[in-house]
């Protein structure tokens, strides 16, 4: 796991901290593992060195490839959708620059984090950030409307970008009451979570988002 050097990244600490104290202000997020796990993870350093100056503002940023990462924000609210715990194994769909694998590492644990990236180079780079920083994540390249099958079943699963349906193969792979957070739909998502149960899906929607679109698959 990443630790602080508060020599050199002492004002970014200082600025992610009141960006963390902001969201749980605004009620955005309120597990204490979603708190704990933003406050750990050091934005700065999944961001182009660029955008730096703006790796603590509650927004997207753009990583290259017509690609983003996601505001702190809605990496919180779908940590606490999921209601991640230590131990569980966790499919990701979209890795990246690989912040919101970070992020749920801090909460589910070394090893624990499984990521599919359909971009190769974003991957790569991920991986080496990922492992730069000392997070335990495993990274493969390849459409994630495949899920990850060798390492199912998975406690949880989400998207970071939008699918037009829930993708098939991932709910496959979850085990039964796994849990997959996902936004939804073309020009008008939703964020959509769906609960594997015996005899179907719960599915349940939480409003309007907005992500960049999921590649592969039939697109």
């Amino acid at each position: 796991m990443f630790r602080r050097d508060d020599d050199a990244d002492s004002d970014f600490e200082t600025r992610r901290e009141r960006m963390v104290e902001a969201l749980v202000e605004s009620g955005r997020i309120e597990r204490e593992s979603t708190i704990e796990a933003l406050k750990a993870v050091p934005r700065h350093e999944f961001v182009p060195p660029e955008r730096r100056g703006s790796a603590y503002a509650d927004r997207p940023l753009p990583i290259g490839n017509d690609q983003t990462v996601s505001a702190p924000h809605m990496v919180g609210i779908m940590c606490d959708r999921l209601a991640l715990s230590e131990g569980e194994a966790v499919l990701e769909i979209g890795t990246g620059c690989g912040y919101h694998a970070a992020v749920t590492a801090e909460i589910v644990g070394d090893g624990n984090v499984y990521s599919v990236e359909y971009v190769e180079s974003l991957a790569d780079d991920a991986r080496n950030r990922l492992d730069d920083l000392g997070y335990d994540v495993h990274v493969r390249v390849g459409d994630g409307h495949d899920g990850w099958p060798e390492y199912a079943p998975y406690d949880a699963a989400y998207l970071t970008c939008a699918a037009r349906e829930l993708p098939e193969a991932v709910l496959d792979q979850l085990r039964e009451d796994g849990r997959l957070l996902a936004p939804v739909g073309d020009r008008r998502q939703r964020l959509v979570r769906a609960v594997k149960r015996e005899g179907g899906i719960d599915r349940e929607e939480f409003g309007g988002v907005r992500f960049v679109p999921m590649q592969g698959g039939d697109s």
